[in-house]
């Protein structure tokens, strides 16, 4: 009798319970509870997988693969459903990639509403078809535009970097996440925060140039439009920092190749772009695959571990470069076999494998060996799961194909691309005001292979366009000007190819016009010639079919000995100088050429970089006057290779002279003209101090003293005096773009903490240390309008920097 009164009073108590709580008592797995604190998902998830599922999570193959189109209808590939079962994949890497390595095209290729459809199938198999049912994180290249068919392609990060406007930048970096997340990415890779110092290297046009700082604050920028405040918004992405540490250095600018810089070196220059990304709240970190001081970075446990996440507090997950896993191996050998590799990778605090080729059977091998830990593999696990769930994967996993065909590449978004673009184009030169150009010309010639070029003003890492998708620079000029101007275009010759010459039929449109638009520079346009190494990084070398070389002298692989106008491009140039008709040069390319002849003998220089898909719109709106050139350059441009490393901020002592030439640049970071004068004064500076830090209040006055409105970077360089350690010349601290309507004033102020007086001295300790410091502010790091100095009475000793 008493056990049939505990059964009725059992059976009343479940009864009255709510019926959540009794479905979440039979069936519903904590992980699966979307109530549940996220730690308690991870931890509930993580000891139902077998080693091998969790292995699987922390590879990431190559998506592309992974999906079949036929006509309209897409589908998850053969390929996809092998490798779930298995392999027990988590992540898929570039897999709405097209460009000439993935050999997808605009017809193999898929757009928007179909890019959709194709991750919604595989998240689809993925979740019903697998014992747990775990969603997939989708990683796509994003750097300046989602790298997919059928979005907005804007500049690429040398010129967003040269808008000097951090908080345009971050506008943009919001519809990049938008239009990849609106397909069913959810990791974006970029920015990339290397410091560029060497320009032979192939890798220049990805970078925001040779200084930490900008480096910074444009990291900042992109990690925070990326994602935003809700990783759940179905908006967001995820943000991986590339390339993890100081690979934009490479000794003689092979791509890749060892890196030789010492500690403080790091930790002055390389590491704080990375470090204010970190704390803006990036999510995800890629390693190089350089190495430092001889360790590769895939291997740096002190990297990884020691700095990365014990002393900066990251918590997100740390994934390789593709291929830098196998690479321990076959290219620095480290490591004898790939199992050893994958030991050392995933010991030093690689959490997940791009390629799916480092991981895999070899971290298997090594765990079965005792080289990996059964704990050490649960926490890179753990790392993965934690933001499937924080995205809110396992609630929402698909995607709206309606919505992505609607929102992709809308007209707001192609507007932005047009503006970013347009703040980018820097004025080098402008002699005699030869800029900007009447619409009331007669005639114009618009000459040189970049003129009308659509993939040369794209740069790497762009996918296939349709023509109307591109505004090239004669295309720009001809909606600019009235349909009665007359206007000529001619090649005249290819960017490396000496095959290709029209330098009579160039020479002959220019003495027939009342100016000269000149459009030269480089290219990092890929074609399907072009044969490429297993980590995506083009080859060098003519096409053997046609005996027709490609224009190609950038982007990822393409390294150069000399920074010259290659090919016929210097000759067509002084031609058409040498007719007597005003000329303007227009320069489209990723990274810093040999100017001195041009510089010495053509009127007015613009330097464009690659403008990305409303380039020709933005040039034309500088050239005629639609808007005042507001560009600065964020890397010094040389005067001969010889000359390198020419970066402003230098250790002290100040060079000399060489033999041949000073050892000054040609054009020094910072430089940019407008269209109207800017006039700098009334430069106060106070020092408040308090016990543990100190606040230099900075304030002066601009005024536009020209005719235009315009907008004006005002720059602040600092120089310790006197310090326990080398410290830069100078070192830019603080920025500000600023519209000045014509003849407007305002002030403008900065205020400096002790964080950024600060050095790393011999105790390997940061501090702000005692003593004078001279500031300056103006309109470059060579052209300082105003000088002052102040003085801090003792050392501040800096607390997580």
């Amino acid at each position: 009798m008493k056990a049939f009164r505990h059964a009725i009073w059992i059976t009343l108590l479940i009864s009255h319970l709510p019926v959540t709580a009794q479905k979440k008592s039979t069936s519903l797995p904590v992980y699966k509870d979307s109530s549940a604190p996220v730690e308690q998902r991870v931890t509930d998830l993580l000891q139902r997988m077998t080693t091998e599922e969790k292995v699987g999570q922390l590879s990431t193959l190559l998506g592309w693969e992974m999906y079949t189109k036929k006509r309209n209808k897409v589908t998850e590939s053969d390929a996809f459903r092998k490798a779930i079962k298995e392999q027990h994949i988590g992540m898929l890497w570039a897999t709405l990639r097209a460009d000439p390595w993935t050999k997808k095209t605009l017809e193999t290729g898929l757009n928007p509403e179909l890019a959709a459809k194709a991750t919604n199938a595989m998240q689809k198999y993925a979740i019903e078809e697998t014992r747990l049912g775990i969603p997939l994180l989708l990683s796509e290249e994003c750097p300046h535009g989602h790298m997919a068919i059928g979005t907005t392609v804007f500049p690429t990060s040398i010129g967003q970097s040269s808008t000097w406007n951090p908080e345009l930048i971050k506008e943009m970096a919001t519809v990049i996440a938008e239009e990849a997340r609106l397909q069913g990415g959810h990791i974006g890779y970029g920015p990339v925060l290397d410091l560029a110092r060497e320009p032979r290297w192939s890798r220049v046009e990805e970078t925001y140039g040779e200084d930490p700082v900008l480096n910074s604050r444009m990291g900042e920028a992109m990690v925070l439009g990326f994602q935003g405040d809700d990783l759940k918004s179905g908006y967001n992405l995820i943000s991986t920092l590339k390339h993890f540490a100081a690979y934009g250095v490479p000794e003689g600018g092979h791509n890749g190749n060892a890196v030789h810089a010492g500690t403080r070196e790091l930790q002055h220059s390389y590491l704080p772009p990375f470090k204010a990304a970190v704390n803006a709240g990036a999510l995800s970190v890629m390693t190089a695959y350089s190495s430092i001081d001889g360790v590769p970075s895939t291997a740096n446990h002190w990297l990884l571990n020691g700095l990365l996440r014990n002393e900066w507090n990251f918590d997100g997950f740390v994934v390789s470069d593709l291929g830098s896993i196998e690479g321990l191996s076959g290219n620095h050998h480290l490591a004898g076999t790939f199992p050893e590799a994958a030991a050392l990778a995933i010991n030093a605090g690689v959490d997940a494998d791009l390629g799916g080729k480092g991981y895999g059977t070899h971290l298997l091998k090594a765990l079965k060996s005792g080289e990996v830990s059964e704990n050490i593999l649960n926490t890179a696990v753990r790392r993965i799961l934690r933001l499937k769930f924080e995205m809110g994967l396992f609630e929402n996993p698909y995607v709206d194909p309606a919505k992505a065909k609607k929102e992709v590449r809308s007209r707001k978004h192609i507007a932005l691309a047009r503006k970013v673009a347009r703040e980018s184009v820097t004025l080098l030169k402008n002699q005699e005001n030869i800029l900007p150009l009447s619409k009331d010309i007669k005639s114009i010639a618009v000459i040189g292979p970049n003129a009308d070029n659509i993939y040369n003003q794209l740069g790497d890492y762009t996918a296939p366009q349709a023509e109307d998708n591109i505004v090239t620079v004669l295309e720009g000029i001809k909606d600019k000007v009235p349909p009665a101007t007359k206007v000529t275009y001619v090649k005249g010759c290819a960017i490396r190819d000496t095959t290709q010459i029209d330098i009579a039929g160039a020479v002959q449109a220019a003495k027939q016009a009342e100016v000269a638009v000149v459009v030269l520079g480089g290219s990092s346009a890929r074609d399907f010639k072009t044969k490429y190494i297993d980590t995506g990084a083009a080859t060098i070398g003519p096409d053997t079919g046609t005996g027709i070389i490609s224009d190609m002298e950038s982007g990822e692989g393409y390294d150069r000995s000399t920074l010259h106008l290659l090919g016929k491009q210097t000759e067509l140039l002084r031609a058409i100088v040498e007719t007597g008709t005003p000329t303007i040069l227009i320069l489209i390319k990723g990274r810093p050429l040999l100017l001195n002849w041009p510089s010495e003998n053509v009127p007015a220089i613009l330097d464009a970089w690659y403008p990305g898909q409303e380039g020709g719109n933005a040039i034309a709106d500088v050239l005629f006057g639609d808007y005042n050139p507001s560009g600065k350059l964020p890397i010094s441009v040389p005067k001969s290779v010889g000359q390198l490393p020419v970066y402003y901020n230098a250790l002290f002592p100040v060079k000399h002279n060489y033999v041949e030439e000073d050892a000054k640049p040609l054009y020094s970071f910072g430089h940019g003209l407008s269209y109207t004068d800017f006039r700098y004064e009334g430069l106060t500076v106070t020092v408040d101090e308090s016990e543990n830090d100190v606040t230099v209040n900075i304030k002066f006055r601009i005024k536009n003293t020209g005719p235009r409105d315009g907008d004006e970077v005002a720059q602040l360089y600092l120089r310790d005096d006197v310090s326990s350690v080398v410290t830069p010349q100078k070192q830019l601290k603080a920025f500000k773009k600023v519209h000045l309507r014509a003849g407007e004033e305002k002030t403008l102020e900065f205020r400096l903490k002790a964080r950024d007086m600060m050095l790393w001295n011999t105790r390997r300790e940061w501090v702000t240390e005692a003593g004078t410091f001279s500031l300056m502010i103006g309109a470059s790091s060579e052209d300082i309008r105003l000088n002052s100095s102040f003085e801090i009475s003792r050392n501040i000793k800096i607390h997580n920097p």
